[in-house]
């Protein structure tokens, strides 16, 4: 989701979604990346450097992820982040760096993702509708375009 409230996140809501990135898999454990939370006139330098900036200048936290970890690693971590604030009823949306060098001026090294969080906009509502309605609604291949099988 990309439509956040103005609600604050707060600190023990945050750091579960921080804990969430720690405790994701690593290639050979390495954790080579570290999380930047950036607020304040750095998140809206930081909303320039992205390609959907009112993504990352309406989040109530931002957090970019930095270091040298690999692609594989670095979604894992993402996904794990957004999973965890997804529990804690908060939203959230990866935004594709347009300025890698202004994103890594502003974070402190290399950008590797940048997410955004916030409470929704509009409430959630899982409930509403079943998993498969959920799933028609999704806009995507069919299962029987992305799986076959060998052996």
């Amino acid at each position: 989701m990309r439509a956040y409230s103005d609600a604050a996140i707060p600190p023990e809501v945050r750091e579960r979604i921080l804990d969430s990135g720690r405790l994701s898999g690593s290639s050979r454990n390495r954790q080579r990346w570290e999380f930047v939370v950036v607020s304040g006139d750095a998140q809206e330098r930081l909303s320039e450097a992205v390609y959907a900036p009112e993504n990352v200048s309406s989040a109530a936290l931002v957090v970019a992820i930095v270091g040298e970890a690999g692609a594989f690693d670095v979604g894992r971590c993402a996904q794990n982040m957004m999973l965890g604030a997804w529990g804690e009823g908060v939203v959230s949306c990866p935004n594709g760096v347009r300025d890698a060098d202004a994103a890594a001026a502003i974070c402190g090294g290399e950008v590797r993702a940048i997410l955004s969080f916030g409470y929704p906009a509009r409430a959630r509502t899982p409930a509403s509708h079943t998993a498969e309605e959920w799933s028609a609604r999704a806009d995507r291949k069919p299962l029987s375009e992305l799986v076959r099988e060998t052996s």
